[in-house]
């Protein structure tokens, strides 16, 4: 098998579960080696014994609040003494709190920034201090369809993400004479994720008074492509964003929506 990235180091946030997984695992597929940080170190520490079994890499797990600049910078220490470098930081953690703004706690609010906005600009402050000497690496955020458009009761989520794509345009700035390229992926709908199987689905068939395979209807027939967004569509520009193929991209953020968001 071709691996894209054989011995290239790549750290993960939110890497536990989920759509963190799933790019834990394509890019030890691609031949990384991974730390995959997470809020929740045994479910870190799973994954990690998991793909160390499937692909052969050398994984670590690593408990960090991505809104702890202490425990972000001591997750990058740890990555420098375990591996020398960093090649790829995929700033994948994020929480979905939504309400109206009329009835959003200002604490929940807040909350919903400091993980997807402040977290980010934590970890790609100690990513570019980790990849400047060498004058090279990449860092990638994983955005959403809701930092291009306004969503519906979801203020928090949508404004943390339109802060991330201008995140990620200064810090493209920033860092291109360094040659570090900064980029954000913004996925649809993830229809098959955990977020949605256990938590939405139920959530907008009571809210609405439809059965929960309802729910999931409404919202494929708003995508143009009539499915949702999966893992591999998302990893898929994820691998392609990080190799030198993309080697003239930065300050980008790539809907992966099926024609919901063009933009």
């Amino acid at each position: 098998m071709n691996r894209q990235f054989e011995d290239k180091i790549a750290l993960v946030t939110g890497g536990a579960q989920g759509l963190g997984r799933a790019i834990c695992e394509r890019l030890a597929q691609e031949g990384c080696h991974v730390v995959v940080a997470d809020l929740n170190l045994a479910g870190a520490e799973r994954t990690a014994s998991e793909i160390v079994a499937a692909y052969d890499r050398q994984v670590i797990a690593v408990g960090v609040d991505v809104t702890d600049e202490e425990q972000v910078e001591a997750m990058f220490q740890r990555t420098l003494e375990t591996f020398g470098q960093v090649d790829i930081v995929v700033s994948n953690a994020g929480i979905l709190i939504a309400e109206a703004v009329w009835d959003f706690p200002a604490d929940r609010w807040k909350a919903v920034v400091d993980v997807n906005l402040y977290g980010y600009f934590l970890v790609a402050k100690h990513a570019a201090r980790a990849m400047m000497p060498r004058k090279q690496g990449v860092i990638i955020q994983i955005n959403s369809k809701s930092g291009k458009k306004g969503s519906f009761k979801n203020s928090a989520y949508a404004a943390s993400k339109f802060g991330g794509i201008g995140l990620t345009q200064s810090i493209a700035l920033d860092l291109a004479e360094y040659g570090i390229r900064v980029n954000a992926i913004c996925p649809g709908n993830l229809l098959d994720s955990p977020l949605w199987v256990n938590s939405l689905y139920k959530q907008y068939a009571k809210k609405w008074g439809i059965t929960e395979e309802e729910v999931r209807q409404k919202y494929t027939n708003q995508v143009p492509l009539k499915r949702g967004c999966t893992y591999e569509d998302v990893t898929n520009v994820l691998v392609f964003l990080v190799s030198d193929q993309a080697g003239y991209m930065t300050g980008q953020a790539i809907n992966v929506t099926g024609g919901q968001e063009m933009r």
